[in-house]
């Protein structure tokens, strides 16, 4: 959902430093502490009510059983920190970052929602293009206001497309730009590794991510794309009981392999969109294969395309004019 407007009441901000806390932030020329720093007069967050809960998707079970085992977190602490002594070890009890990674349209962003409902916790989503701004240091100023935010809250925070925000630091800075986005992965860094409570992200190129952020997520799940049984699933749910159809969902399932639940909800209307077209009294099973087809051809060729290389043969003279007249030994 859009975050609303730039901050401009924080005026200064000092981020912590060495792990240490106690920093001042000072909003309207009023200074507060970092981790009490109030957010009224701002309107940059906003957190909501969770819109999915894990009754409205569909998930295999092994990508269930591993969301559910962090959250066990929260529903057995004492037996986990008191009973069981981790709390001697564990000082930050509240923590569990949990990345969600893997297929485009495989129901990361709503699982963040039905992991923050399940927890009965509103969720804050950080979008970095709202949150990103153009004065150097403001960036960071954000950031540090967001986590102060949902601390108060008490939301869930979730950095959805989180690679946008943890990817790789410049390690060969050559302009002021390349100065500002390390600063701003250097505070994330050091917010993230300090904040005691639930962080969600979401991914579709972990491979992209800083391994110093790997480091201090708790748990990463990886989003397979469905099995048959799920696809089967997912075709029930996305062609409504209401609509005229002669359409073989277990053929349908059975047929169509690597695919999303995003590419079967496009070719339920794809199909049905036709049907009205030619205006047909029902929505016949052949124009549900090939609406699929259609994206699956379309995933194939986006493959295709994303891998060409291109060749060309060149003349001894003209790799003689690149290198200064001489070949390359």
């Amino acid at each position: 959902m859009p975050l609303g407007k730039r901050v401009t009441e924080v005026t200064t901000a000092e981020f912590p430093k060495n792990g240490k806390n106690g920093n001042q932030i000072s909003y309207k020329e009023k200074s507060v502490s970092k981790d009490t720093a109030v957010s009224t007069g701002f309107t940059l967050f906003q957190a909501e009510e969770p819109q999915y809960s894990f009754n409205d998707i569909i998930l295999n079970k092994s990508v269930y059983d591993a969301i559910q085992d962090v959250l066990v977190l929260y529903d057995k602490r004492d037996l986990l920190f008191n009973q069981w002594g981790l709390g001697e070890r564990q000082k930050n009890q509240n923590r569990a970052g949990i990345n969600l990674y893997g297929y485009s349209g495989t129901g990361k962003s709503m699982a963040a929602h039905a992991i923050a409902k399940q927890l009965n916790r509103k969720i804050l989503t950080v979008d970095y293009s709202q949150i990103e701004s153009k004065y150097v240091g403001e960036t960071s100023k954000n950031l540090v206001a967001m986590f102060n935010y949902a601390k108060e809250t008490n939301a869930a925070i979730f950095f959805d497309e989180a690679d946008a925000l943890l990817s790789r630091r410049v390690t060969n800075m050559s302009n002021s730009t390349d100065v500002s986005v390390n600063q701003t992965r250097s505070v994330l860094l050091v917010l993230i590794n300090e904040y005691d409570d639930l962080i969600l992200f979401a991914t579709n190129f972990i491979s992209n991510y800083d391994p110093a952020f790997l480091r201090r997520i708790l748990a990463h799940v990886k989003f397979e794309l469905p099995d048959e049984e799920n696809r089967y699933k997912l075709w029930r749910m996305y062609i409504p009981s209401s609509m005229p159809t002669d359409v073989n969902i277990r053929k349908l399932a059975e047929k169509y392999n690597g695919i999303t639940g995003s590419n079967i909800s496009n070719a339920v209307l794809n199909a049905s969109l036709r049907a009205a077209r030619l205006n047909e009294s029902l929505v016949k099973h052949s124009y549900f294969e090939a609406a699929i087809e259609s994206i699956i051809k379309s995933k194939a060729d986006n493959d295709e395309l994303g891998t060409i290389t291109s060749k060309r043969t060149v003349s001894e003279e003209y790799v003689k004019s690149q290198f200064g007249g001489k070949l390359p030994k």
